[in-house]
């Protein structure tokens, strides 16, 4: 695929390999979009419905990749994709690989590596919304790799709807965009289920603590975008919180979960970072600084059981 063209056609042949429920809503919405879609899927049979759409499905990846000059692939984890298309009598000569599957940072720099060595253009993705937003204007996309390649295939991956934000030319970064993303949502949703747990364990109706919890929960956008700016100043102030009192607070949690027998790992985890950074001489800092403490690691401290007032 030509990467210098100004005016690239809007009806680019589309290959898809993958047909889970993103592969498919991604599918669907280049076939709205008016773009020839050739799909391949390891296992037959999920093609029926994108076919009578009018899809071509391949018998082969290396059918797929010869219809397709951007070809998307979106796999369930990168192991699947090396399976799929290292493998693969495949002809890259041209074409863009467009790996929309969730993955690492270093797997994204190998796979690019991968596809270079093909001939091929090679783009990261990362989708920030569920299958539902593909194609309308609450979808988000991320894209890291060559700012030519970008360039060449944006109008094309226009018809995934709303976002596309390419985000630097190292093919790595929107994956660690996704990895510190599901960062954010696994923490939290485990600390919602925990908490949930433990409000229980002290009698709490779920409805009733609910209705409170959703209250903190609307603490974080602000939070975030602060913790952002103190992160990039290098400056934290501990006008609001320090972590001197955030190491009680996380202390009375723990002991309260260990006292009903409810696991405490992540927590624990949480308060060791607190005490190292106390131990820093960081104690009368603002929470941000905690970022720093993990990121540049130091002296571990010694591990605090927790109280049971049981």
């Amino acid at each position: 695929m030509t990467t210098t063209s100004e005016h690239p056609d809007p009806r680019v042949p589309v290959a898809l390999l993958g047909l889970g429920p993103m592969g498919h809503a991604l599918s669907a919405a280049f076939l709205a979009a008016g773009h020839p879609v050739t799909v391949w899927n390891r296992t037959p049979g999920k093609a029926a419905g994108l076919v009578a759409r009018g899809a071509t499905a391949a018998g082969s990846v290396a059918q797929a990749v010869r219809a397709g000059r951007v070809v998307v692939v979106c796999l369930r984890d990168d192991k699947a994709v090396r399976a799929a298309v290292v493998p693969a009598d495949a002809d890259w000569t041209g074409r863009v690989l467009v790996n929309l599957t969730s993955g690492e940072p270093a797997q994204a720099r190998e796979m690019a590596r991968w596809a270079a060595g093909r001939g091929a253009g090679y783009l990261d993705g990362a989708v920030l919304t569920p299958t539902p937003t593909i194609g309308t204007p609450a979808a988000a996309v991320l894209y890291s790799g060559s700012g030519e390649v970008f360039a060449a295939v944006r109008e094309t991956m226009a018809a995934l709807g709303g976002t596309a934000a390419y985000v630097g030319d190292d093919p790595g970064t929107a994956a660690g965009y996704e990895v510190a993303l599901l960062d954010v949502f696994a923490t939290a949703v485990n600390g919602v289920v925990h908490a949930f747990a433990l409000a229980s364990a002290e009698g709490i109706a779920p409805q009733r603590f609910a209705a409170f919890a959703t209250g903190i929960g609307g603490l974080l956008p602000e939070m975030i975008t602060r913790f952002g700016e103190q992160l990039a100043a290098g400056r934290f102030p501990g006008d609001r919180s320090t972590i001197a009192s955030a190491a009680a607070g996380i202390g009375h949690v723990v002991n309260a979960a260990a006292g009903h027998g409810i696991d405490t790992g992540m927590l624990t985890a949480a308060r060791r970072t607190v005490d190292r950074a106390v131990a820093q001489g960081h104690g009368a800092d603002g929470l941000a600084r905690l970022a720093e403490v993990l990121r540049r690691g130091g002296p571990s401290v010694p591990e605090r059981p927790a109280v049971s007032s049981g």
